[in-house]
């Protein structure tokens, strides 16, 4: 078993943070030209280069 170093657990806890679903009052402000996250990562197949 592999143990995770500080820095790559943060990197990875930053790229989580990312792929949120934007706020509902956003699509509401924008009149739904903002629907969806442009970062939105699929967890299968975009895989993220993040050296330890």
């Amino acid at each position: 078993m592999s143990k995770k170093g500080l820095t790559k657990k943060m990197r990875l806890a930053k790229e989580k943070r990312k792929i949120r679903r934007i706020p509902a009052f956003v699509m509401l402000r924008t009149k739904r030209k903002v629907t969806q996250n442009k970062r939105n990562r699929n967890w299968r197949t975009d895989k993220l280069r993040i050296e330890d």
